[in-house]
């Protein structure tokens, strides 16, 4: 099935790339959650607003991916959440969550999509995430998960 991308998808493409994917993968995972919509011929005009709107929220070039990048790593974020006795978190800590806690602790603010977790942070402690910043610069941010 042909679609097109609304959002960033990892490992398939970009908001506005146009993509052949299997039709289970199309209906039953990317459209429900508005990550694309399905090809057509009066679709195609859709693509140039997305990308447009693409090209204003992405970096642009290299070097401020890599300024970026030294902004975030230089940011000490700490974010208070509930927990039991144990140290188990009640829920997770989501990309939102680490995006908000960045921009609060004076970091530049990244886009949540852009925020990779290798698994669910759901105890307390020290944590390392990657922000994708361009296809070539991926920033290391330590997160401080405290007891609220």
């Amino acid at each position: 099935m042909k679609i097109i991308l609304t959002h960033e998808v990892s490992g398939l493409g970009a908001a506005g790339d146009i993509v052949e994917v299997k039709d289970g993968y199309a209906r039953n995972y990317l459209i429900p959650r508005k990550l694309a919509i399905r090809w057509t011929k009066g679709g195609e005009k859709d693509v140039e607003q997305i990308r447009r709107a693409r090209k204003i929220r992405e970096i642009q070039t290299i070097e401020q991916a890599n300024q970026i990048k030294a902004q975030l790593e230089g940011v000490k974020v700490r974010l208070s959440v509930r927990s039991g006795a144990s140290g188990r978190l009640f829920g997770s800590v989501t990309p939102a969550d680490i995006a908000s806690a960045i921009k609060e602790a004076g970091g530049p603010e990244v886009d949540k999509r852009r925020i990779e977790l290798a698994a669910p942070i759901k105890t307390l402690g020290a944590h390392e995430t990657s922000v994708r910043l361009h296809p070539e610069v991926s920033a290391k941010v330590n997160i401080e998960v405290v007891a609220a």
